[in-house]
């Protein structure tokens, strides 16, 4: 199944194939044979031996490279492989995109104005803002637009609203995230290229500004609220962490896809006890116009779940 965020590939020079290497403190080094994962500088692994056996089995069978940073933050136990490579954020940034605005656009009214947009703006995947095009929308319906239907033109009119890439870059930066950054807008940013530093992120910084906003004090209390509501309501995630996280969990995430089958999910998800686990899913492959594998990150989640919210 396609994700709703799926763009239509673009053509990418060839990847040199590489052999994946997976390494951890818990687990003896294992060579694997995945065509898509090529070898990076950080290729981290760590936790409990069988879970993170499972990961690296599921990069075997899935041929595709697999990051994972997940917690729990009542205990502080992590689940982390390939936390620290890089991966293309794809449509991830719309989450942090609508935080900025709640940063920069402090009160309501400022949330209620409406934005008019000329119909050359809208891309591929917009169905908010097309739908809207005659009357325009709010910028909160905008926000809600871009997180919940991954629409792509209102993510590029909330990157208006707060002074385009180089904006979300600083929003990352205030939180104390050293390594995310934005450098394009939709759609050329979904190129994810590999080796490409550009509109990349890894797995536990995301990871960690995603917890910043949605459980510390990034934002203010009615903000965060207003964040985590617009998260719960995303609509494009059925095949990635709702299907793979128990049903009764509570569920707030925002996807992203893109060339050489980009597909992601970070969020936050709430055990029936109200445990709150923090959790990146991010995967690529080789070959630009491989299909997407929604089913990798479900399973990913289902073995994060497992691990480190046993019986809740």
């Amino acid at each position: 199944m396609t994700s709703p965020d799926r763009l239509a590939p673009l053509p990418r020079r060839r990847l040199i194939k590489a052999g994946l290497a997976f390494s951890g403190a818990a687990v003896t080094a294992t060579a694997l044979s995945a065509p898509s994962a090529a070898a990076a500088p950080d290729t981290r692994s760590r936790g409990v031996r069988g879970e993170l056996a499972e990961l690296a089995e599921l990069e075997r069978h899935h041929g595709a490279r697999l990051g994972v940073y997940a917690r729990n933050v009542r205990t502080g136990a992590t689940v982390a492989h390939r936390a620290g490579e890089r991966f293309a954020m794809c449509s991830t940034f719309k989450a942090f995109a609508a935080a900025a605005v709640l940063r920069e656009k402090a009160g309501r009214a400022s949330l209620d104005r409406v934005v008019h947009y000329p119909p050359h703006d809208i891309l591929p995947n917009s169905p908010r803002t097309e739908e809207n095009q005659a009357t325009g929308m709010t910028v909160a319906d905008l926000c809600a637009a871009a997180i919940q239907y991954s629409d792509n033109a209102a993510g590029n009119l909330l990157l208006r609203e707060i002074g385009g890439p180089a904006g979300l870059t600083r929003l990352y930066r205030s939180l104390g995230d050293r390594v995310s950054r934005l450098d394009r807008w939709e759609p050329e940013l979904n190129t994810a290229i590999p080796g490409d530093p550009r509109d990349t992120t890894t797995p536990e910084a995301v990871a960690g500004s995603l917890e910043r906003l949605t459980l510390g004090g990034a934002l203010a209390d009615a903000d965060r609220e207003r964040l985590v509501a617009w998260l719960k309501g995303n609509t494009t995630s059925a095949a990635r962490f709702r299907a793979g996280l128990p049903r009764e969990w509570g569920v707030a995430d925002k996807t992203g896809t893109g060339s050489y089958a980009t597909a992601n999910d970070i969020g936050v998800a709430w055990t029936t006890r109200r445990t709150p686990l923090v959790l990146a899913v991010l995967t690529d492959k080789s070959t630009a116009d491989a299909p997407v594998d929604e089913s990798l990150i479900a399973d990913a989640a289902r073995i994060v779940a497992r691990t480190l919210a046993p019986g809740e």
